[in-house]
């Protein structure tokens, strides 16, 4: 299996920069979609997610041709950076 982790930022959030430093430090490959940079995208995103706040992490399970998709947004699935960092290890602790 296969793990992607997508996490949904904007330029100038104090939040969204600490949350990348925290993902380099923990040795985590992110993709970086800036929210301007890809706003339909985001909207969508967040439309289906009814919840426009950042940062926000898509994480894609990848294995035999088949994909899953999981969204974690803030307030609804953590409140604390530590949190969502700790979502992602327990997804990539499905890697067999």
């Amino acid at each position: 299996m296969e793990v992607t982790v997508v996490v949904y930022t904007m330029k100038g959030c104090p939040h969204c920069i600490e949350f990348k430093k925290m993902l380099q430090e923990s040795e985590i490959e992110f993709h970086e979609r800036d929210i301007d940079d890809f706003e339909d995208e985001y909207n969508l995103f967040s439309e289906i997610n009814d919840n426009d706040m950042i940062p926000a992490l898509l994480i894609i399970e990848s294995a035999d041709g088949k994909h899953e998709a999981f969204p974690y947004v803030p307030d609804r699935d953590y409140q604390e950076l530590t949190e969502a960092i700790g979502i992602i290890r327990n997804h990539q602790s499905l890697i067999k």
